[in-house]
């Protein structure tokens, strides 16, 4: 923030900016108008409520997060480029990873396993490259890249307040996030996620990244959105291709006949944003894909959609299958037997099975 800048100036700024109809837009009208947030408040009467605000920054500091203003030079840079940038970002975690080159990768949540195993092998590439991996904590890609940045930076972008973890079934992803990663959101505290706020959310997972890839799409999926906001804001737009005959590839193949990227793995995905990252620390050598820790073995009830809902119309490994279905190997072989026998899958020779 500039060095003249008060308690008073901070504590305003953060009130105009939560008071109720005051967006980004509306944030710098009004700051552009009155010249300070001390007066925008003024002017804006009892939509501001500075006592919100103090409150809220007792509650940042009780926590350990921090409030990062959009003047702040630890504010990112990538970020700081929209137009207009988030006025307030509440951060809990790693702040460091803010000022490291980033690739967001989003997706299905109901994603396949072909699918949940080209995240993990594209965010742990994209980590041993030097690039931190940022997502949306949604169920499907979003979780698998987080997991498998853990030991290499990953940022997970909230729609409700840093406080409200949602999907609750990521408790545990979040708090290992929280430990070495970062958790963002530009709502504040307590604050629970609406429908309106996902957009929002979506916009700041791509602004904050040179890249944005999308793994597993349908035709109106929400990482739709979050594609054409990464193409608005002048960044790279990359698309996994897919079967024809799987609905989540739908949305991502169209997205690579409109002229995004295609990505078959990390070295493609490098070979886009060379251009915009200048960061030497960023390389890439081959390497295994990290795979993130065994899921426990699942209740039964409703185990056999969970393998429905993975399988692919590609034969896959029944290994990877399991995994994404949260059972073991043998589980999954039992099912799908079972499955076959009722006419919705099919097994293949050399462990694979698919989808009729």
């Amino acid at each position: 923030m500039n060095s003249g800048s008060s308690e008073e100036r901070r504590v305003s700024w953060l009130a105009l900016a939560r008071a109720p109809q005051v967006g980004p837009v509306t944030f710098f009208q009004l700051l552009a108008k009155y010249g300070s947030p001390q007066d925008a408040v003024k002017r804006a009467g009892n939509r501001a409520d500075l006592d919100a605000a103090r409150r809220e920054m007792d509650i940042a500091s009780n926590r350990g997060a921090k409030l990062i203003f959009s003047e702040d030079e630890e504010y990112p840079v990538a970020l700081g480029e929209l137009s207009p940038p988030p006025p307030v970002l509440t951060v809990l975690g790693d702040t460091t990873l803010l000022q490291r080159p980033a690739i967001a990768l989003v997706g299905a949540r109901d994603a396949s396993a072909a699918g949940r195993k080209i995240a993990r092998e594209l965010a742990a590439a994209l980590g041993k490259a030097g690039l931190v991996i940022a997502s949306g904590l949604a169920r499907g890609i979003d979780g698998e890249a987080h997991q498998a940045a853990l030991n290499t930076g990953t940022i997970a972008v909230l729609a409700g307040g840093v406080d409200q973890i949602y999907p609750p079934q990521h408790e545990a992803l979040y708090h290992e996030i929280e430990q070495s990663g970062l958790v963002v959101s530009e709502r504040a505290f307590g604050r629970r996620a609406t429908a309106q706020d996902f957009p929002r959310r979506n916009r700041i997972i791509t602004g904050l990244a040179v890249g944005t890839v999308v793994i597993e799409a349908t035709e109106r999926s929400g990482s739709l959105i979050s594609a054409r906001m990464a193409g608005e804001q002048g960044r790279e737009v990359m698309a996994v291709p897919g079967s024809p005959l799987d609905r989540r590839a739908a949305g991502t193949n169209r997205l690579l006949r409109e002229g995004a990227t295609l990505v078959r793995h990390a070295e493609d995905v490098l070979e886009a944003v060379a251009s915009q990252i200048e960061d030497t620390t960023v390389h890439f050598h081959p390497t295994l894909p990290l795979d993130p820790p065994d899921t426990s073995q699942a209740e039964d009830d409703g185990l056999t959609e969970r393998i429905v809902e993975a399988l692919s119309p590609t034969p896959l490994p029944i290994a990877d299958i399991a995994r994404a279905s949260g059972c073991t190997a043998r589980q999954c072989a039992a099912r799908l037997m079972e499955l076959e026998l009722e006419g919705r899958a099919l097994t293949h020779a050399g462990g694979l099975a698919s989808k009729v």
